[in-house]
C-alpha cells in the first residue's frame, strides 16, 4: 500500500468526501485539506516540555513516510489547551488538497430544518459564569492578572448520533471567511500501524468547528500570525451592527486587550524571525455572529527549517485564550472554571515535511461522540470587564455552532 499519496481535486469534492473518525478536514480562505486514513498516530506525552524532542520525532516518521513512497508526507491533528493531556496528532496516509470552497455554488443547495431535540446542560449557568468573571476581576484587581480568559460550556444529548458531515458542511457555508475544521480525536498508541481510508475510529470523537483566528501559518520562510481579542456581539440591524463596530474599534477597554495579546504573541515570535512587522493599529474582522480586533502580523524566519508546528508550539497558548502572565492565568483558570476544556483553546492544523504548514485556534468549536456534544465559548477579562456582558459576549460565540445545529439562540437562556 503505498503511503501519503497526495491528489488535487475540487473543493467541494473534498468536503463531500469527509469520512468521521477517518478524515481530517480544514478549510480556510485559500485552500481546502482533507486527509483520509492514518499511517501512524504520534505519541505526544510531554511535548510541551520536551518541543525539540516531539518535532524530532515526528521529522523522523515524515522522513520514514517519504522512503516508502509517500509523496510529501505531513502530520495533522489537534493540540489540546492543557498539555497534560496528550495531543491528537497522526501522519496521513492520502492528502487531497484543493483551492477554497465556493461559497456561493454551496449556498444555492436548499438546507433541510433541524428535527431532532437536545437535553441542554449549561456548565456553568448563567450565574455561575458571571460569578466566576467576578473572581477573574478580583485576581486582577489584586494584580495577579492582567488578563484572564474565562469560559463556559454547553453539553448537548440527543437520543439520535450527531451527523458531523452535516454539520461540517452547514459550518462552511456560514463561515466562508474562517477556518472551518474536524478532527479526530484519536486514541492511538503510537504503535507503527497503517489504518485502511475507509476505517473510521468508533468512539473517539470529533473535534469540530469554524475558527475565525489563525494562530500561525508558514510557507518556506515566511510567517503570518493572526491575533484576536476584543469581541462584540453582531446586530441583524445593519446600522446597530456598524456601530457597534466603529464603537469597538475605539474602545479603551477592548484596545487594552488586545494590546496585551499583540505585546506576547509578538515577543514569542521575535527569537524565530529575521524581520517581523507588527501594524500600530488593530483592524476589524467579522464572522458571522462577532466583531473582534484583529492585527495581522508577518514576518521572515531566521531559517526555512523553523516549522509552523515548532511556531505553534512555541505561541500556544496565547494570552487571547489564556491570560497574562500565562502560568498564573492557566493556574487561575483552572480553579475557577468547573470543567476540562480539552481541546477548546487548544490548535489544530498540519505541518509538512518541509515545514510548512499552518495552525489554527480551537475556538467556536465542539467535541462530538455519538449522541453527545459539548459546545465552548470564551471572553478575555480584564480591568473594566462587565460581568453581564462577558456572558452575553459568550452566548454570541456560541451561536456559531447553535445555529449550524438548528438551534435557537434563546435555549441559552
Amino acid at each position: 500500500m503505498k503511503m501519503n499519496t497526495m491528489h488535487f481535486a475540487s473543493a467541494e469534492q473534498i468536503l463531500s468526501e469527509y469520512q468521521e473518525g477517518a478524515s481530517f478536514f480544514m478549510a480556510s480562505p485559500t485552500r481546502t485539506l482533507l486527509t483520509k486514513g492514518i499511517v501512524q498516530t504520534v505519541p505526544t506525552t510531554g511535548y510541551r516540555h520536551h518541543p525539540k524532542q516531539l518535532l524530532g520525532q515526528i521529522q523522523t516518521l515524515l522522513q520514514d513516510a517519504k522512503e516508502k513512497g509517500g509523496t510529501h508526507p505531513m502530520v495533522a491533528g489537534a493540540i489540546p489547551f492543557d498539555d497534560m493531556y496528550p495531543a491528537r496528532l497522526m501522519v496521513p496516509l492520502e492528502v487531497k488538497w484543493s483551492g477554497p470552497l465556493s461559497f456561493d455554488h454551496m449556498l444555492t443547495k436548499e438546507e433541510q430544518p433541524a428535527v431532532r431535540h437536545y437535553h441542554v446542560t449549561p456548565v456553568p449557568t448563567s450565574h455561575g459564569y458571571k460569578k466566576a468573571v467576578e473572581q477573574g476581576l478580583q485576581k486582577i484587581k489584586d494584580g495577579e492578572l492582567q488578563k484572564i480568559v474565562l469560559s463556559r460550556s454547553v453539553h448537548l444529548t440527543s437520543t439520535e448520533k450527531s451527523d458531523v458531515s452535516k454539520l461540517l458542511y452547514k459550518l462552511a457555508i456560514r463561515n466562508p471567511n474562517g477556518y472551518t475544521f474536524a478532527a479526530p480525536l484519536l486514541k492511538g498508541d503510537g504503535s507503527d500501524r497503517t489504518f485502511p481510508a475507509t476505517l473510521a475510529q468508533k468512539g473517539t470523537g470529533t473535534l469540530l468547528g469554524a475558527s475565525p483566528e489563525l494562530l500561525v501559518s508558514t510557507s518556506g520562510s515566511q510567517v503570518i500570525v493572526n491575533p484576536l481579542a476584543g469581541s462584540t456581539p453582531r446586530r441583524d440591524d445593519p446600522q446597530e451592527d456598524q456601530r457597534r463596530a466603529d464603537a469597538l474599534l475605539i474602545s479603551e477597554k477592548n484596545r487594552h486587550e488586545h494590546a496585551i495579546v499583540i505585546e506576547a504573541v509578538t515577543k514569542a515570535l521575535k527569537p524565530f524571525c529575521k524581520t517581523l512587522h507588527v501594524p500600530k493599529e488593530p483592524s476589524l474582522l467579522c464572522t458571522e455572529t462577532m466583531w473582534h480586533l484583529s492585527t495581522v502580523i508577518s514576518g521572515e524566519l531566521l531559517s526555512p527549517s523553523i516549522s509552523s508546528l515548532e511556531l505553534a508550539l512555541a505561541l500556544h497558548p496565547t494570552p487571547a485564550v489564556c491570560g497574562t502572565p500565562t502560568l498564573l492565568a492557566k493556574q487561575a483558570i483552572q480553579d475557577i472554571e468547573p470543567f476540562e476544556r480539552g481541546f477548546f483553546t487548544g490548535t489544530v492544523g498540519w505541518c509538512d515535511i518541509d515545514g510548512d504548514g499552518e495552525w489554527i485556534v480551537t475556538i467556536r468549536c465542539a467535541e462530538v461522540e455519538e449522541q453527545n456534544l459539548r459546545l465552548f465559548a470564551g471572553a478575555g477579562i480584564v480591568e473594566g470587564s462587565v460581568p453581564e456582558e462577558e456572558l452575553s459576549e459568550t452566548s454570541a460565540k456560541l451561536c456559531t455552532m447553535m445555529r449550524a445545529l438548528g438551534l435557537d439562540d434563546d435555549i441559552l437562556a
